[in-house]
This record gives C-alpha cells, structure tokens and sequence, in this order.
C-alpha cells in the first residue's frame, strides 16, 4: 500500500468516534509515527482531523442516528448504557411517552462508561428516578454513531440481550 493509499483508508476509517494512532498502525500494518505523519499530511491538504485524548476525529462529520424503544428493569440500566458506548454509540436522549402529559424528553449525551457512571450515580442518590420507571420501564433512546452498521450492531445487541421493547 502506498503513502497515498493509505492516508485515503484513514480518511475513510475516521468520523466521530475516535481512533488512536495506535489502533490505525495496527489496523494498516505501520508504525504509530507514520500514522501520525499521515495525520499532519492530511491536515496540510485541509482535512479538519482533530487529536481528541481519545484518537483521532474528523470535524463536523455527520453521525447516524436512530430510535430504539427499550423496556427493562432499573438493575439492567448500567447494561444497557454500557452496551451501546462500547460499540462506538452516544446516548444523545432518553424519551417517554406518558399518557397524560404527552412526549417528555431528556438530553443524556452519554458517549461512554465514565458518563453512564456519572448518570448512574446520580441516579442512585436518591434524588431522582429514571424517566422509565413513570412508562412501566418502557422508554426510547435516540443514539448516535459514526455508521449505520454500528447503529445496526447496537440493535442487534440490544435484541439478544432482551432490551427491545416489543414490536420494535
């Protein structure tokens, strides 16, 4: 593989969800600093590639997103978030339908097990309880991810493991 061949197979491998050099290397069979070299040549051709402490991120590039519905116990919920930011999703918001005041929705912006924990431990203080528990634990979550095919992994996840609502 060339130089230039391999810059465009980074370029196709980078979105939201970021990439260390380290796992680029390894994936394209090269030394970090020559993924790193890579990187600076790209940004020099005007490729908006931001260092994240995380990896590499390609600026503004959309994200896919879609609706699951979930039912599941209170216990279950740390399974569930965690689930989805392990295979690259972002838990942008938890919604619920309820019979009387209609469509409530709550940003969440959960793209990882630290905020899943975060949110977890709040929830376990006792101040307040999950927007779930007033649906009879249904609930909808929109997720984010840098591809379909993630999105489509986060489903299938979610369908063995039992999390799907019915119907959905």
């Amino acid at each position: 593989m060339t130089g230039e061949e391999r810059r465009k197979k980074i370029a196709e491998m980078l979105g939201g969800t970021p990439l260390s050099a380290t796992k680029l290397a390894d994936e394209l069979g090269v030394s970090r600093q020559v993924i790193v070299q890579d990187i600076a040549l790209l940004r020099a051709e005007g490729a908006q590639i931001i260092a994240t402490n995380r990896g590499y991120i390609v600026a503004g590039r959309p994200r896919a997103e879609r609706v699951f519905k979930a039912c599941h116990t209170d216990e279950q919920t740390r399974e569930e978030l965690y689930l989805i930011v392990d295979v690259g999703g972002c838990v942008e918001d938890v919604i619920v339908w309820h019979k009387v005041y209609g469509k409530i929705c709550a940003q969440m912006n959960i793209d990882s097990r630290r905020k899943a924990d975060e949110f977890l431990q709040k929830i376990a203080s006792g101040v307040s309880t999950p927007l779930k528990n007033i649906t009879g634990n249904y609930h909808y979550h929109t997720v984010s991810a840098a591809s379909e095919e993630i999105l489509d992994e986060i489903g299938a996840l979610l369908k063995a493991r039992g999390f799907l609502a019915e119907g959905d």
